[in-house]
């Protein structure tokens, strides 16, 4: 940045978008398998990452000079209560007779639901401009580019650079690699935990980059960059070969074609189609197993697994039906796997904690649209479709698999969530601004003068009794030409 003769820089300190987006790159570039070592929980670099911006949350909350935003907001709110009831399902569960393996198990969940509530305000409250939380959402963006890079290399030439990234201090929690077998295709996990993960990472990650670079491309800035980021991440949903993933996507197509203008429409099906075409040239076979995960959808014995499992789930529901049997408890190999995040909040917080994890993407689609609604500016609006689009994703994928077992796709959740909250505080600022600009002047009002005459007040009159003056009284009035000032 050049500055003028005289000009002196202003400094800019590090607000919520700082830690949000070094939260970003611990979470995407170092692998989710690799935690801090000479701890007694499980705790990767993003977690504390994410304990520091709770707190550093919770010290400008309590001040009024830090710039911290105030007062409720949906996403807020939302927060605040899923917060609230896993805190109630942990005191329930504690508060009889735990095994020590479960209660280690619950405390390790409590830590990490606060932290990534912590993340989430720290977020929603602390990025206070559209640049700050455009620029975090950049950040996001590159990172996913990068991790979609490592997997497009797990598929190609089944090159892991994951074994490369092991830094000092940090331990993997479980040995092998992170490249599965689909049909005879390679299932590429890249940094994540597993290559649903990675899928539904991807998807949540596509909406957004189309949007940096439709945005970039309106405001005559340079849009390949932006544009090659989201063919990467494209790549990398792809190559995840993950049914999750291709309902995300679904999810993802529904509400952006709710909102996006018909052109815009008919150049995302072009871009789709000659998408498409490439994959089948660069991955022969790969479409026809997306095609056959759906196509044989009731004799898969993965779904098959999946739903023979309800009954269990009834069973345990009925003994713990409001609080549930305490969260972070039901683990594997001791009780069997639901591999859907829906069941399992209900076996594991009650009819409480999961209406409260279902208020977490109610009420954080909900910011986004209602910050569409509010904007006048197009960026603005369609960043508010973007964001619904993306938290769309998780809310649908959760049924597929255990979302929150997953370290990547539940920070990038919150993450989203807060930047959702953050967005709607910001248009609704603005628009109040807007409001406030459009209003007319209200006139002053009169008050009689020791001569006796009538004058706007704050303005003294020079009028004497009985003569007619210049003054103010039609111009606040009408809004224009000579008053009359009438004398006794």
């Amino acid at each position: 940045m050049t500055l003028s003769k005289g000009e002196v820089p202003v400094r800019r300190y590090a607000d919520g978008a700082t830690l949000a987006g070094l939260f970003v790159l611990f979470l995407l570039i170092i692998p989710a398998r690799l935690v801090l070592r000479g701890l007694p929980l499980s705790l990767t670099p993003a977690n504390i990452l994410s304990l520091l911006a709770c707190m550093c949350w919770i010290c400008a909350t309590l001040t009024t000079t830090l710039g911290v935003a105030k007062g409720r907001t949906p996403a807020r709110t939302a927060l605040f209560v899923y917060l609230l009831a896993l805190l109630a399902s942990y005191g329930v569960s504690t508060y009889g007779y735990l095994p020590g393996d479960e209660l280690k198990l619950a405390d390790h969940a409590l830590v990490l639901a606060i932290a990534n509530v912590g993340l989430a305000l720290a977020v929603c409250d602390g990025v206070r401009t559209a640049e700050r939380l455009d620029r975090l959402l950049k950040i996001v963006i590159v990172g996913g580019a990068v991790i979609a890079m490592i997997g497009v290399l797990q598929f190609m030439i089944n090159l892991d650079l994951t074994q490369y990234l092991q830094l000092p201090g940090l331990r993997f929690t479980t040995e092998g690699g992170v490249v599965d077998a689909r049909n005879s295709l390679r299932r590429v996990a890249s940094t994540t935990g597993h290559p649903i993960e990675f899928g539904v990472v991807s998807a949540m990650l596509l909406p957004l980059g189309a949007h940096l670079g439709f945005q970039a491309r309106e405001r005559g800035e340079r849009s390949l960059g932006w544009w090659i980021c989201t063919i990467l991440i494209g790549m990398g949903l792809m190559f995840s070969v993950s049914r999750s993933a291709m309902v995300g996507v679904g999810a993802v197509a529904v509400v952006l074609l709710c909102g996006w203008p018909n052109r815009r429409k008919l150049q995302a099906l072009i871009v789709s189609v000659v998408f498409l075409g490439a994959t089948k040239l660069v991955a022969p076979g790969l479409l026809g197993t997306l095609y056959g995960l759906f196509a044989n959808f009731g004799a898969d014995n993965s779904v098959q697994y999946r739903t023979h499992r309800y009954d269990i789930a009834l069973t345990e529901l009925a003994k713990h039906r409001w609080f549930g049997h305490g969260i972070g408890t039901w683990y594997v190999p001791k009780y069997v796997a639901f591999d859907n995040q829906w069941i399992m909040s209900t076996v594991e917080s009650g009819f409480v904690g999961v209406a409260a994890f279902a208020g977490l993407f109610v009420l954080g689609i909900y910011s986004a649209l209602r910050a569409r609604y509010l904007s006048t500016d197009p960026g603005a609006r369609d960043l508010g479709l973007t964001l619904a689009a993306c938290l769309a994703v998780p809310m649908l994928g959760a049924a597929t698999f255990d979302l929150l077992s997953f370290g990547t796709v539940t920070g990038l959740t919150f993450l989203l969530i807060g930047a959702a909250g953050a967005h709607l505080r910001i248009a609704g600022q603005t628009a109040a601004v807007r409001k406030a600009s459009a209003l007319p002047t209200r006139p002053k009002p009169f008050r009689r003068t020791s001569t006796g005459t009538w004058a706007a007040s704050g303005k003294p009159s020079t009028a004497r009794p009985g003569q007619v003056s210049q003054g103010t009284l039609g111009q606040r009035a009408q809004g224009s030409g000579p008053t009359v000032e009438v004398t006794r």
